[in-house]
């Protein structure tokens, strides 16, 4: 953080006196305003709730710029990114800080690679649930149980530890999606293959048998690989700030991720492509292409409960950079797979017209989002709507764990405590049962 010249100065209109508060700025995007002196001082809070105006933190990670539709991961572009390099090579900019040379992705997808396999006892772990069970439950008792598998790589203090808890889960994540699902459809388990690359390893683990050799598709491969850059690290989102603040206490970084699988399910948040795909489903089921119509007459009314998922961000006010990377997987998938005159499909593509061109929509910036385009791309490849926020989950851990590690490098963190505005009973006195 650099220090400003310029000084915040707070004043009140009870007599209090006023305040000076440092003010700092970052390399790019606002100002902040720095209030840890606020309470010793006057005796007050702030009062943020969702913390949408407060900056739990500083960062080197990742910048989002949402008036301008710009996502950055450690200064690079998203989608430089997406069109020029592959996740490993993603994963090792967010751990390091800068992109490798051929040297230094060598080593790390070999070190990534030779750690994809996990205990054979989590398959015994991963029997004790229902084969119904959903599979963000399955992965949050599974990425948790690994602190009771790898002992040695559980102190979070230890930066050592911390490296190696990182190549572990970001090796691991992609064999334990795969299991989870095998395990609901009642399949073999499938083990890593060394000689396949990170994405197309993880296809061939979810969709091989043992009864015949599997081909991976390289477009299919290409379409996983930019869904996981796209899905990498997206600031101090709610997951992100889970992991962050579940790490302050001083947990080991598999429960700490863990904590952000559990975050992450929530329909509000990694649900979102889930809901896109079904509200899919079901305008498809209600009458398909010739319905939307009335469908986009609902949305637009205020009083029905009808929802457009998939469309706009809470973040991005223009249009999510995400998306246009993914539309274009979007359809060099469907035309990979002979799969553009799928009904579904269609059916998306007649709807995210509307959107684009609808002046409502337009003027509401309610443009399709990333959620919108991987729900179709993975549907697609085979993969089950249940089955979603799982893999959301396997690409966003490499973030989780940047950011983790960076906050246990700050020199300024703390375990963290929100304050809260308390608005019960005053202190009273307990009365005896015969006179309450």
């Amino acid at each position: 953080m650099t220090p400003s010249d310029v000084k915040a100065t707070l004043s009140f209109s009870d007599g209090s006196p006023s305040m000076e508060l440092p003010l700092y700025r970052g390399s790019i995007g606002p100002d902040v305003i720095d209030i840890r002196k606020l309470y010793g001082q006057t005796g007050k809070f702030t009062y943020d709730p969702g913390f949408l105006s407060t900056a739990s933190c500083n960062s080197t990670i990742t910048y989002i710029d949402g008036d301008k539709g710009e996502l950055l991961y450690r200064g690079y572009p998203i989608e430089q990114l997406a069109t020029q390099c592959d996740f490993l090579e993603t994963c090792y900019l967010l751990l390091k800080g800068d992109l490798p040379n051929p040297q230094q992705k060598g080593d790390f997808v070999k070190l990534v690679t030779n750690h994809t396999m996990v205990n054979e006892q989590m398959q015994f772990f991963l029997r004790g649930f229902r084969r119904d069970a959903h599979p963000m439950a399955v992965m949050t008792g599974l990425v948790g149980a690994l602190s009771a598998f790898y002992h040695d790589s559980t102190d979070i203090n230890n930066a050592q530890h911390r490296d190696i808890a990182a190549i572990r889960l970001i090796a691991k994540m992609p064999t334990l999606v795969a299991m989870a699902y095998k395990y609901g459809i009642g399949q073999p388990f499938i083990y890593p293959k060394n000689s396949l690359s990170y994405s197309a390893n993880f296809m061939r683990m979810m969709f091989a048998t043992p009864c015949e050799e599997y081909e991976t598709n390289d477009v299919l491969v290409r379409a996983i690989d930019r869904i996981f850059i796209l899905h990498a690290d997206h600031e101090q989102n709610a997951s992100t700030s889970t992991v962050r603040l579940c790490g302050s206490s001083g947990t080991n970084p598999f429960a700490a991720i863990a904590a952000g699988v559990a975050c992450l399910w929530g329909p509000a948040h990694g649900g979102a492509n889930e809901a896109a795909l079904s509200m899919l489903v079901d305008i498809q089921r209600n009458g398909g292409v010739e319905k939307i119509g009335e469908f986009i007459r609902q949305v637009k009314d205020k009083n029905s409960q009808v929802k457009l998922m998939g469309f706009g961000h809470r973040v991005y006010k223009n249009y999510d950079p995400r998306a246009k990377l993914m539309r274009e997987t979007c359809h060099e998938v469907l035309e990979a797979l002979g799969l553009e005159n799928d009904p579904l499909f269609k059916l998306a593509m007649a709807l995210e017209k509307i959107a684009l061109e609808d002046e409502y929509f337009v003027a509401r910036k309610l443009y399709p989002n990333v959620d919108f385009y991987s729900g179709i791309v993975q549907r697609a490849i085979g993969i089950p709507v249940s089955l979603f926020t799982a893999i959301f989950a396997l690409a966003r851990t490499v973030g989780w764990i940047a950011q983790l590690n960076e906050m246990i490098g700050d020199p300024e963190y703390k375990i963290g405590r929100p304050r809260q505005l308390y608005v019960g009973a005053s202190q009273r006195n307990v009365k005896p049962i015969g006179e309450r």
